[in-house]
């Protein structure tokens, strides 16, 4: 079973609370004042924690495709894929009825209830990204966010213990 969610990191980063020295009261995070933002598919296989990400200019039903072609490449020994997801137009879109159907013995979307965020355990994933990625930091270049974020998804390349029970389903 897999969890597939899609995600922007915006350049201009997150704020939040954080400690800081006496001695540096009142410190200054410089902000980026932009729309700027680096667009992401992910899926988690819940089993082993491996994450499958791939960056997109643009989400819509061809880009879904192309993620979900990337997905059916970790298919072991005929295993049909289970993959829980949101209510997204372009996972409903009527261009990729054929292609489902075509591989609807290997292949399964289940979707969530509409507005349920909280139910889709990648989220989680998400949050723990921008974390350990974006928060308090100050990115000049939209390529210095890209790289960032990439290079934490190279550590979650392999299947991890990390992300196995940051995605549990209980």
């Amino acid at each position: 079973m897999w969890c597939e969610d899609e995600c922007h990191f915006q350049q201009h980063g997150s704020r939040c609370t954080m400690w800081v020295p006496p001695e540096d009261f009142d410190p200054i995070l410089q902000h980026a004042p932009t729309r700027k933002s680096v667009a992401v598919f992910g899926a988690v296989r819940v089993s082993d924690g491996l994450l499958v990400a791939q960056q997109e200019k643009v989400f819509d039903a061809v880009s879904f495709q192309s993620f979900l072609k990337r997905i059916l490449r970790h298919l072991r020994n005929g295993r049909r894929i289970v993959i829980i997801l949101d209510n997204a137009r372009y996972h409903h879109a009527k261009i990729l009825q054929p292609w489902l159907s075509r591989y609807s013995e290997v292949l399964s979307l289940d979707f969530l209830p509409p507005y349920s965020p909280d139910l889709n355990p990648v989220e989680r994933v998400w949050k723990m990204t921008r974390k350990l990625c974006t928060h308090n930091r100050y990115f000049a270049t939209l390529e210095e966010l890209t790289n960032t974020v990439s290079e934490q998804f190279q550590t979650w390349r392999r299947p991890n213990a990390e992300l196995k029970r940051l995605c549990a389903i209980i």
